[in-house]
């Protein structure tokens, strides 16, 4: 493994078959998401084998900031499967063993969780996150804030977290995404002539680099 930052990428010699099935699962909530005219995050929870939820980015269908395709599933997993521990707010960890679903989920996204995603993770004690790419910007999982492993939160025990799984794939759909004509702009800017570029450069190296020329606005994505 190689850490970039305090964000750990497992090479691809490394990744397991079962990892990369579930993050094939989590790109194609993505590629949903970008029909949706939403940036194109997805992803998928496993709990002992089977996938319990998936979901999107919706955050402009719902005008809603917040709502994040890791937000989106945990509403979802928290409603079918709800902790009947009265401290699971405060101390997810604490409750009777089976109680808290999280516990011994896999979270397969495809952009790495934001602060705000990586701390509600933390909060109802995820057991394990696997990511495709960086999120340079706003990165809680060691890109900007390492939120998972942060002593600092004495209430919730760190879980663990790895990326790289289907990066490059991850990373050219958010290109394609940021292609494409946002009608719904105030000043709408011709995109037309632009080419996608396929290069991708390795963790480390801004994945903004190579296609800095596309759009402003992707330098400003918060995934």
């Amino acid at each position: 493994m190689a850490t970039v930052g305090c964000a750990v990428y497992v090479p691809r010699e490394e990744q397991s078959e079962e990892d990369l099935q579930y993050m094939h699962m989590a790109l194609d909530m993505a590629y949903e998401a970008m029909k949706h005219e939403e940036v194109p995050v997805g992803c998928v929870f496993v709990q002992n084998g089977k996938v319990i939820a998936k979901a999107r980015n919706r955050t402009n269908e719902l005008m809603n900031a917040t709502r994040h395709a890791e937000l989106e599933a945990i509403d979802e997993i928290l409603r079918n499967q709800p902790p009947t521990n009265p401290n699971f707010g405060c101390a997810p960890h604490s409750g009777c063993i089976g109680d808290n679903p999280m516990l011994c989920t896999t979270l397969y996204v495809t952009i790495e969780p934001c602060l705000m995603c990586a701390s509600a993770l933390r909060q109802i004690g995820i057991g394990r996150v696997v990511f495709g790419a960086g999120n340079e910007r706003f990165g809680g999982n060691g890109t900007v804030i390492p939120i998972q492993s942060s002593p600092y939160l004495a209430y919730s025990p760190p879980y663990e977290s790895v990326g790289g799984f289907l990066r490059e794939e991850a990373i050219l759909v958010l290109r394609q995404f940021y292609l494409t004509e946002n009608i719904k702009a105030p000043k709408p800017k011709a995109k037309a002539s632009r080419v996608l570029k396929t290069q991708v450069a390795p963790p480390g190296i801004s994945m903004h680099a190579i296609a800095a020329s596309e759009s402003k606005s992707e330098s400003n994505v918060s995934y």
